[in-house]
């Protein structure tokens, strides 16, 4: 201890004092006795929490890094494959993948076609005709009773299980089988001949919106976490400020009290520290069981970048001596007591408005740059955006001062929350802080992907009204039965099946492409306006979206050439030639109802087609559904692998969206989640820390009679005055934030209300969810023998 007032020996330097002080303050939080250890475990656990998700982020980047580098090591269909010839070193790979309900499952075909093929990571053997390897998910799921229609479509028998290095996630679904006479079905999209796996994927064009969101997205998700731990060092306020009094009244100046306070809340957040480093090594393992939005990841994949694990490290307790010693630069700290019970000085406006004030001015030289003039500058967009958040932290406690000191008369609970609010607003807003900055975050975040998801989503040009489902058929299955069997499936309306095919003036690189679909009359009907149809005519479609570069009129000429399936560059065609009949009927076309265009060319009823052309034309069925039978897909897929191990069933939708702002959205939602849980989690934490230092209080008032319903009423409205409050500043600054952020992208500016509210209503729901969970513990306070003391 030093001397009275707080003189030090000479020869001592300044930073040995604030070792000293600091030093003191970690004592007296370790050696505080069942009061001290409660408060530092209380801190510890809220900064505990931070810390887990903090490092959870930091191993982000790397379990990304790794499931792409898994992705490249068994990449094998590629749209670019060269063709190669048959070596003893050479496999034939087949994508025959599928869907089940809501989840992809990744599927190969094996046919090595020599001793030394290549084998795919994360098996040890070529599965044999009617075996199949899969991934120990799919393997739970094929064994599972909700797994019994998928296990119609895969009867092969297991053999093996995936290893881990042949997967991308815990929970992926996937399996290799094995197969023979693949040679004969080459076709460069899906089907392909290799002699190695893994390919070096090029280098992908940054686009500056989705570099912007990404910017955006990890500064929202990680603001709350910062909030919560500045929040959390500050535990036990009111009992460590009697603390300080007594220091001062044994010789300690106001300096050495601030600091020895910091060195307390330094040593709770070391403690966290330790705790979060175990909340994320169970998180970590847990990791491998959990799935959220489709995406898992093996717990050998979040490992922490160390330099940033180091940096955490470093601030988080650098940042308790700092808030500590900022929360206590306008308190008088005096030998008989701390000066905080008198009415406070009011607080000032001024400073708080700068801040996000600040922050507009650093996103305004962005406005109007949208995509077209350059990467939007990381470092302005970052600050900005932290900046506007920050401002929620400090606009928050002004606005709760100002509002609860005009509230006044009413119901017993309401005046006990009230005066409650009055004594410490600052405590109350502190508590929900951290929901308005991720609502904030969250309501700007909802209008800037609003206000893109147009220019990342397209049309796909399909009529969803028509069909729902399409299977695309090998050319050597006869389309008919196919057919046949396609609409007897139980919960198929309709099947429109055709059979079509490309055609060139020239057997090489054409200049002139048009289609020829084969079917009969009915499904004729049903892509054009025909003037008479019997089996055996041959129409020809004008005007079609597809064919406006190509003079149709010149390709409809009696006794012309034409080609099947012509070669372009290095991919080999079939050109089997056909030659243009005599009386061909004129059509007109039908607004598009296949797949993205209008059906131009020539329509060709069964009898007119010449045989020698059935190689080179692909049967399609069209189907319409009833979408209120379940699993009526799963019954498509399992007919249609039925009838062809190759055949392709596709689902329909009106829009489709690009894959990497899909994977950007997912990455948000799972990032919400996971505040969310720390949100809930530590504001729970936060509620029981202010219901123990209230214990004497409540027991005091349940002696002299008070009714807990009142007490417990009282409680919901300090939390629900708050979090009105900062929701609706949240929603002001993030209206704002999201105003700014489409006017940089150059997007029209709009408000999805709904959206708003349902931001709101999740940050509410969070808040009565932990209010709801403390009132046990509340209850348990309430009694008189809370009012004993040691």
């Amino acid at each position: 201890m030093t001397p009275r007032g707080g003189r030090r020996p000479r020869g001592r330097s300044r930073a040995w004092g604030w070792a000293h002080d600091l030093a003191l303050g970690v004592r007296f939080a370790v050696t505080g006795g069942r009061e001290g250890w409660t408060r530092a475990l209380l801190t510890a656990t809220g900064v505990g929490l931070g810390v887990a998700l903090l490092l959870l982020t930091t191993a982000l980047p790397n379990a990304l890094e790794v499931r792409h580098q898994r992705e490249e090591a068994r990449t094998d269909i590629t749209f670019n494959n060269e063709p190669i010839a048959e070596a003893d070193d050479t496999l034939i790979v087949a994508d025959v993948g599928t869907d089940f309900r809501d989840d992809t499952v990744r599927g190969r075909a094996l046919e090595p076609e020599g001793p030394r093929a290549p084998l795919p990571p994360g098996l040890e053997e070529f599965p044999a005709v009617g075996e199949m390897v899969v991934s120990p998910a799919l393997r739970e799921l094929l064994e599972s009773d909700s797994g019994a229609l998928l296990r119609e479509r895969l009867p092969d028998r297991i053999t093996g299980t995936i290893a881990e290095s042949g997967l991308i996630g815990a929970h992926e679904l996937a399996f290799y089988r094995g197969a023979e006479g693949l040679a004969a079905h080459l076709e460069p999209s899906r089907i392909v001949r290799i002699d190695h796996f893994g390919a070096q994927r090029g280098p992908v064009d940054s686009d500056p919106v989705l570099v912007l969101l990404i910017l955006v997205v990890f500064v929202v998700l990680l603001m709350p976490v910062a909030v919560f731990i500045a929040a959390a060092v500050r535990f036990g306020g009111e009992r460590r400020d009697r603390r300080l009094a007594a220091l001062r009244l044994v010789g300690a100046d106001g300096g050495m009290t601030r600091r020895t306070a910091a060195g307390e809340a330094m040593a709770g957040a070391v403690l966290g520290l330790v705790l979060g480093a175990g909340f994320f090594l169970i998180g970590r393992q847990l990791a491998g069981t959990a799935k959220v939005y489709r995406i898992s990841v093996f717990p050998s994949y979040l490992d922490p970048s160390p330099l940033l694990a180091l940096l955490v490290g470093v601030t988080v307790p650098a940042a308790a001596v700092l808030v500590t010693l900022f929360a206590l630069r306008g308190v008088a700290i005096e030998p008989l007591g701390v000066v905080r019970t008198a009415k406070p000085t009011r607080r000032r406006l001024w400073w708080r408005l700068l801040l996000p004030v600040a922050g507009l001015a650093m996103l305004y030289p962005m406005i109007g740059q949208g995509r077209g003039n350059g990467d939007f500058n990381q470092y302005l967009v970052t600050g900005g955006v932290v900046l506007l958040l920050v401002g929620v932290t400090a606009l928050l406690p002004w606005i709760v001062e100002t509002v609860v000191a005009r509230l006044g008369a009413g119901s017993v609970s309401w005046q006990l929350a009230v005066r409650r609010l009055q004594l410490s607003s600052g405590t109350a807003a502190r508590m929900v802080n951290g929901i308005a900055v991720a609502v904030a975050g969250a309501i700007a975040l909802q209008m800037l992907f609003a206000g893109v998801d147009d220019d990342y989503t397209q049309s796909t040009g399909r009529d969803v009204t028509w069909a729902q489902m399409e299977v695309v058929l090998p050319s050597e299955v006869a389309l008919a039965p196919a057919a046949g069997k396609l609409r007897d499936t139980e919960g198929v309306k309709a099947a429109h099946a055709f059979s079509e095919g490309y055609l060139g003036d020239r057997a090489m690189t054409p200049d002139l492409v048009t289609m020829m679909t084969v079917g009969d009359c009915t499904a004729l009907r049903e892509i054009a306006e025909l003037p008479s149809c019997g089996d055996g005519d041959v129409f020809a479609v004008r005007g079609a979206e597809w064919d406006a570069g190509a003079d149709v009129g010149k390709l409809v000429e009696p006794g012309r050439k034409l080609y099947l399936d012509p070669a372009y560059e290095r991919v080999a065609g079939l050109a089997v030639p056909w030659t243009v009949p005599r009386g061909v009927k004129a059509a007109t076309p039908r607004d598009g109802l296949l797949p993205g265009i209008d059906r131009g060319g020539f329509l060709v009823t069964p009898k007119a087609m010449p045989a020698a052309l059935a190689p080179a034309l692909t049967g399609h069925t069209y189907l319409r559904l009833d979408e209120s039978l379940p699993d009526v897909r799963e019954r498509v897929r399992n007919t249609a692998v039925a009838i062809d191990p190759l055949a392709q069933p596709l689902d329909w939708a009106a829009t489709e969206r690009q894959g990497r702002f899909d994977t950007i959205r997912t990455g948000l939602f799972v990032g919400a989640a996971c505040v969310l849980a720390l949100i809930g989690a530590s504001l729970l934490v936060s509620q029981l820390e202010q219901l123990r230092e209230r214990r004497k209080l409540l027991s005091s008032l349940v002696a002299f009679g008070t009714r807990r319903r009142t007490l417990s009423l009282s409680v919901l409205w300090q939390t629900a005055v708050p979090i009105a409050l900062g929701l609706v500043l949240a929603s002001v600054v993030g209206l704002t934030l999201g105003t700014v952020l489409l006017k940089m992208t150059g997007t029209p500016v709009a408000v999805d209300w709904a959206g708003v509210l349902l931001m709101t209503g999740i940050g509410a729901a969070v808040v009565l969810v932990v209010t709801l969970a403390s009132l046990p513990p509340l209850l348990r306070l309430m009694r008189p023998e809370g009012l004993r003391t040691e």
